[in-house]
């Protein structure tokens, strides 16, 4: 894994640290996928917060630069993914969280603790 994605995930780490949300993993996930470096799972208590949270990464990202490749599931915002190309963000609605399971999906991968 490149010091690249751990400098970015721990980028989203600061912009996040003074927002409300459920939950914030970081997965270090470069050992058991191509996909990525590292997934960061976002946990919102509803589907406002989870725009909230992806437009605060969005917007404190831009200022340093970082643009993402690509953005998927804005309108419904239950569940926002943003590609930054080793770094994958996953904005879940809490019930969406619970349902899919990310977390346990990728439970093999290593968390990276701030």
């Amino acid at each position: 894994m490149n010091n690249e994605s751990i400098l970015l995930a721990q980028k989203v780490d600061t912009i996040l640290k003074k927002k409300k949300f459920d939950s914030l993993q970081v997965l270090d996930v470069h050992e058991i996928t191509s996909l990525a470096d590292v997934f960061i799972i976002i946990v919102g208590n509803n589907t406002k917060q989870t725009k909230a949270l992806a437009d605060d990464i969005e917007e404190g990202l831009s200022k340093l630069d970082i643009e993402a490749v690509q953005k998927e599931g804005y309108q419904s915002a239950n569940w926002i993914l943003m590609d930054y190309d080793r770094v994958i963000i996953h904005v879940l609605y809490k019930e969406d969280a619970e349902f899919y399971g990310l977390d346990r999906l990728w439970q093999d991968g290593t968390e990276i603790l701030f």
